[in-house]
């Protein structure tokens, strides 16, 4: 081979380091020379990607081929192998020239990294007979038509697959001229399907090379058909590989199905195909595996069970039959697929108790019966299944007692996924389980009060989940020592008390870490830098953070979620933040922390969610907080922040979503800049100290004048979610209809107001009117004066008002009787007038709302006359001698009421903010009290 034909490539890993002119070029790399002529007829230069480390994938990069091949290779007159798959040739075209090759066999550019059109002169390549363009994903090569293919007669083997064939609209009639043609790949084409296409005769292709008769494997998975699957497929009597995954396609399956009887493997999943399968399934005596997952299937997995259970169930080693709406009950018949391998049912609506049958699955390797309606206990007879590498039964209604017996012959198992379930391990203390696990979840199973002892026999457990499994006890050393090589590990929601060994090494490979709701106590523990998740909440650590926070300095933290709340944790937060630079969830929330908060928090520029609520920080908040742009959720509620509220928050958090300054001391006005918070949903300054009036610009809330409109990006959910978590990361305690609870899992739908217990003054904007999609309003606890907004029935997702103790005057607006979705009213201790307006919402409201003012009809027991004023009573005094008799002793206790009523009750009615200030009084301290009893 001429040296030259090299001088164009980049070889940055030198595997051309052979081709040298002083050697022979029949012992270069990837050169095969013909043991009579020494002619070059092969060249292997292709790449095959294997690697399983960050370090083997960056070597794999290393090795690859660039720039551009030299034309000089058409000296090779004898080449008929040439294989450059797997490199990178990125944005350089095909070469035109190598259609001049005229005696190759065999060409594979898969992978490689060529874009734009294939040429057409690759059609001259008559001795073709295999030919691979396939690319990747991005579609980079295409075509404007497929006649050229009509040029490869010999052609047995094509793949294109991720080529760009949407304008070969020619590719069934082409493909058909094609006799020899064995095998056809074109997966993600985006290819036009136009059936029916009755010119197209597949099954009359004439005998060639090897005696092929006709297609043998037909991929086609990807092109979004979205069509009904066309008749002419099931004429292919010598398929054996067909593969219409993804395509979108419609209708049923025709009973023709049954005339591929030489199918060994069909895929029909991710479509949209429906009805019954047919039972000419069961002809198709060959077929070894059979996916027909992610379909709309409305048959009972019994009737499919029947209808395979001949022949087919002699040879088949894969059933997939998964998310595809199956119901009814498994029966027996399962026992006749001695040769099945993987059974793959999860995500149907299959119930009953699991059949004895399964023991005579003695070929299954991996059984996913996950999410379904099973029921019952597990059949001891599982033990049998020696060869099960994987055992998936989450999320059914399994129950009862699982003994030694049930893993008695399991060597071979790997993986147990079981949360979800109400099942009790009953072993035996010093019971060693035969198998060593990868992966275990038993969520929910009652493992306790003892921590399973056989755990640390576990040599190899890298994901591990015993969450919520009624443990009451400590953990042991010889537990500690295995966990450096856990990735995974949940341990929440046990009662598992005693400390954490405060050694580095402890955890040190953990990717996620929750050990939150338990009894946990000491120090917090030193974690490693790989940690992303990290969740010790509703535990009883105490003592400083410093350790914890600073520890390794130098180290930058991969933590992206730590929720240390409702712990013992105190003093001051240390200014040690700057290397947890990509944090998006801190939870600090309900401990006893004190002091600033320190300007290092700054550095988290990706921090979406903050939490602080319930400590005792003090101070302002820190201007750097401006530079933590994305966050979404702020809660430093009942704190003893000071100062006011700063007017950057308008400004730098255009995502935010929450705001919750609940129970501070923060002064002065609300400023204007928060209206520039458009995403707002929730917008809490209660208990605090501000003045001055409400803004009018509220109406810029848009989010929070959108009916029905929600941001689920308020709910932030693992990330890392091995074992199907659903619990939310996220909570609010929001005082909404008179009452303080916790939102989470809804918490994305909240929109709230809450401006109570301080000093504004001014009238309530009309303007607040116009936030349609509001759900709580509460502007109790204030100085406001004027009447209620008269539009205020516009606000029609309304589903709490709270306007007492106050001084608003005038009538209730006509309109309030038209929020059909009001629950909770409260106008008390105002200076309202006139009749409560008839509606069935407004009188169903407890008395205690209208109470405090003016106002006459139902719900009071006070009724209104025509003019809406009582009636006088008449005097009913005694009368003596024409006048009346005066009884001293009830005037001396009329004169006693009177002085003792004006000397301590006199200023609270004639001073408004006296009045106001004595209820915020007793307001806080049945708050207060309220919250002890709470916790």
């Amino acid at each position: 081979m001429p040296f030259s034909s090299s001088k164009d490539l980049i070889d940055p890993s030198n595997r051309l380091s052979s081709w040298t002119v002083d050697r022979d070029c029949c012992h270069w790399h990837g050169v095969v020379c013909h043991n009579l002529t020494s002619h070059v007829y092969q060249l292997h230069l292709g790449r095959f990607p294997v690697y399983e480390t960050k370090e083997g994938y960056e070597a794999y990069k290393r090795s690859m081929f660039g720039g551009k091949l030299n034309p000089s290779l058409l000296n090779l007159k004898h080449l008929n192998y040439f294989d450059l798959s797997s490199n990178n040739f990125y944005a350089s075209p095909i070469p035109s020239f190598i259609g001049s090759m005229k005696s190759l066999t065999s060409l594979n550019l898969s992978n490689s990294g060529f874009v734009g059109l294939i040429p057409p002169q690759l059609g001259n390549l008559s001795n073709l007979l295999s030919l691979n363009l396939k690319c990747s994903w991005d579609n980079d090569l295409y075509v404007n038509n497929l006649q050229w293919l009509s040029g490869l007669p010999l052609l047995q083997y094509l793949d294109m697959s991720y080529v760009n064939l949407s304008k070969a609209s020619d590719w069934l009639q082409v493909t058909d001229t094609l006799p020899s043609l064995y095998e056809l790949r074109l997966s993600r084409c985006q290819l036009p399907f136009n059936p029916p296409t009755p010119s197209v005769n597949f099954s009359s292709l004439v005998v060639d090379l090897h005696n092929i008769t006709s297609l043998r494997r037909l991929e086609l998975f990807g092109n979004n058909f979205n069509s009904s699957i066309p008749n002419w497929l099931y004429s292919f009597s010598c398929l054996e590989f067909l593969n219409l995954a993804d395509n979108n396609l419609q209708g049923t399956i025709s009973s023709a199905i049954g005339n591929l009887t030489s199918a060994i493997s069909i895929d029909l999943s991710r479509n949209e195909l429906g009805g019954k399968l047919p039972r000419s399934l069961g002809n198709l005596c060959k077929l070894r595996e059979i996916i027909l997952t992610s379909n709309k299937w409305s048959q009972e997995i019994s009737e499919i069970l029947e209808s395979l259970s001949g022949c087919v169930s002699d040879r088949l080693e894969i059933l997939d039959l998964s998310d595809s709406q199956f119901h009814g009950h498994l029966t027996d018949e399962l026992g006749l697929f001695k040769n099945l391998a993987h059974l793959d049912l999860q995500n149907n609506s299959i119930s009953g108790p699991l059949p004895v049958s399964f023991g005579n699955l003695s070929s299954l390797t991996n059984l996913d019966l996950s999410n379904n309606l099973f029921n019952g206990t597990l059949p001891q007879n599982f033990g049998q299944l020696s060869k099960l590498n994987g055992l998936f039964i989450e999320s059914n209604m399994l129950e009862g007692a699982v003994s030694e017996s049930h893993f008695s012959n399991l060597t071979r198992l790997e993986a147990i996924i079981a949360f979800g379930n109400r099942l009790t391990l009953n072993v035996s203390h010093d019971w060693i389980p035969p198998f060593q696990l990868y992966t275990l979840s038993l969520r929910s199973w009652n493992l306790g009060p003892e921590f399973p002892p056989w755990l640390c026999s576990q040599r190899y457990l890298q994901f591990l989940d015993i969450s919520n499994t009624q443990i009451s006890d400590v953990i042991p050393p010889s537990f500690w020592n295995l966990s450096s090589q856990f990735s995974y590990l949940n341990l929440s929601h046990n009662q598992i008390n005693g400390e954490i060994p405060n050694n580095p090494s402890i955890l040190s490979a953990a990717l996620v870490i929750d050990l939150s709701s338990n009894h946990f106590k000491g120090s917090l523990p030193y974690i490693s830098s790989s940690v992303t998740e990290l969740d010790l909440s509703d535990n009883s650590f105490s003592k400083s953070i410093s350790s914890f926070l600073c520890f390794k300095m130098n180290d930058s933290k991969s933590i992206g979620y730590l929720n240390l709340e409702k712990n013992n944790l105190s003093g001051k937060i240390p200014d040690c933040w700057t290397m947890w630079h990509k944090l998006e969830i801190l939870n600090l929330g309900n401990n006893n922390f004190t002091g600033n908060i320190p300007a290092s928090i700054g550095s988290l520029t990706l921090l979406k969610s903050l939490h602080l609520r319930n400590n005792k920080f003090s101070g302002n908040l820190p201007s750097s907080l401006r530079n933590c742009e994305n966050l979404v959720i702020i809660d430093v509620a009942e704190n003893e922040f000071v100062g006011s509220i700063p007017s950057w928050i308008g400004h730098r958090f255009s995502s935010l979503m929450s705001l919750n300054l609940h129970s501070n001391n923060f002064h002065g006005h609300i400023p204007k800049e928060l209206c520039a918070l458009t995403s707002l949903q929730i917008l809490d300054l209660s208990h605090n100290k501000l003045s001055r009036g409400i803004p009018g610009c509220v109406k810029k809330f848009s989010a929070m004048a959108t009916k029905n409109g929600s941001n689920p990006d308020m709910s932030f959910n693992p990330p890392n979610n091995f074992f199907g978590e659903t619990l939310p990361l996220e909570s609010e305690l929001l005082v909404i209809k008179g009452k303080a609870r916790e939102y989470s899992t809804i918490l994305h739908l909240v929109k709230c107001i809450d401006f109570s217990n301080n000093n504004l003054s001014g009238e309530i904007p009309k303007e607040v009117t116009s936030l349609q999609g509001l759900q709580s309003l509460n502007l109790s606890y204030n100085l406001l004066i004027g009447s209620i907004p008269e539009n205020i029935g516009a606000m029609g997702s309304l589903e709490s008002i709270d306007f007492s103790m106050n001084q608003l005057s005038g009538q209730i607006p006509s309109r309030m009787s038209s929020l059909t979705f009001l629950n909770h009213l409260n106008l008390s201790n105002n200076n309202l007038i006139g009749k409560i307006p008839l509606s069935t919402q407004l009188q169903s409201f407890n008395a205690s709302g209208f109470i405090g003012n003016k106002l006459c009809g139902l719900p009071l027991s006070n009724n209104c006359t025509i003019n809406d004023v009582n009636p006088d009573k008449e005097n009913k005094g005694s009368k003596h001698n024409g006048g009346l008799e005066v009884d001293w002793f009830f005037v001396s206790m009329a004169l006693g009421f009177v002085v003792g009523f004006w000397g301590v009750c006199g200023p609270l009615l004639l001073n408004k903010q006296w009045r106001i200030m004595y209820f915020q009084f007793l307001y806080h301290m049945g708050y207060k009290l309220k919250s002890l009893v709470l916790l």
